[in-house]
């Protein structure tokens, strides 16, 4: 077993977190990767409810396993709904709530007076600051190899620059989709990887079945960082953060374009593989089947161990 801060803190046996990947991210992903030994997240879109929260904390409770809620932080303060889905979180009793993408300084304390750990996501070092200010627990350093939304920096680059800048436990994301990655980080550093796309395959995901196919036949080069997707779908995320997605005729034809919002919605058919978003991220090459989100997390865990033990 590797054993890092993030196994002890969380009482998990991997130091592996499932992403928070909204629309894709359920109870039954959470709870496969929690299975496995890691920690699953649900993912919980600005679009997501109080009540898919709480449907779905039940579904991975049911396994009497913990899980944590991931949330993205710039939209918390849209709007008393938007605000009850922090609510909802804290009331799911997770092990663990990340706040990415903003401040998390309004709603760190209150997350920690129910006595559940902060972590959050962070692109930059003026990021880091940010969230150190705020009281958080830990950091992910997430790369721009990252599936959905993300920064403009390499993963390899950033985690070297946030270890080197923090005392704060340190994860990373991005491009992490076999345990030579995994391996890779924790050699570095790292407490830990945030995974998202090498899962994205799996049977436990959400979303349309075509997301599946198109990235299992999907090879690396094959991503945009784009805000293409935002703009077809009315999410108005800060223009700092791009998602990155399979490219496909959408994309082909409006990103970098001069079209509007009302021919991009227009355009957008999220039930067509060739117009509907799927976010995943540079390690979209490395997944070449669909396998249980348990298995690809075991495997993981299993060569990063081997390859560690050659340095011990």
């Amino acid at each position: 077993m590797i054993e890092t801060w993030l196994t002890r803190t969380l009482g998990i046996d991997l130091p592996i977190l499932g992403a928070p990947m909204g629309g894709r991210a359920g109870g039954e992903l959470a709870g496969a990767v929690s299975r496995a030994g890691g920690l699953g997240m649900l993912g919980a879109a600005r679009y997501t409810t109080p009540e898919w929260i709480a449907a779905e904390s039940a579904v991975v409770r049911d396994t009497g396993l913990p899980f944590g809620v991931g949330l993205m932080t710039w939209s918390l303060g849209e709007s008393a709904q938007h605000a009850a889905l922090l609510d909802a979180a804290i009331e799911a009793k997770p092990a663990l709530i990340s706040l990415s993408f903003g401040d998390p300084a309004p709603y760190v304390e209150k997350i920690h007076a129910a006595g559940v750990p902060v972590l959050s996501q962070i692109n930059t070092i003026e990021d880091l600051r940010i969230v150190e200010a705020a009281g958080v627990d830990a950091v992910a350093a997430q790369g721009t190899e990252a599936g959905g939304h993300t920064g403009r920096i390499g993963t390899l680059p950033l985690l070297q620059e946030v270890l080197e800048a923090t005392n704060l436990p340190v994860l990373a994301a991005g491009g992490i989709g076999t345990g030579r990655g995994l391996a890779a980080v924790i050699a570095a550093g790292a407490e830990g990887a945030i995974v998202g796309t090498a899962l994205l395959a799996s049977p436990e995901t959400t979303g349309p079945d075509y997301a599946r196919d198109r990235l299992i036949a999907a090879g690396s080069a094959d991503t945009v960082y784009t805000s293409v997707f935002d703009q077809a779908r009315n999410q108005p995320w800060p223009t700092r953060w791009g998602g990155r997605a399979l490219t496909n005729a959408f994309t082909r034809k409006y990103h970098n374009s001069d079209a509007g919002h009302a021919m991009l919605s227009g355009a957008y058919d999220p039930a067509d593989p060739d117009l509907g978003v799927v976010y995943a991220g540079e390690a979209a090459g490395l997944v070449t089947e669909s396998l249980p989100a348990a298995q690809v997390v075991e495997r993981m865990a299993a060569q990063a161990e081997v390859l560690l033990r050659r340095f011990r």
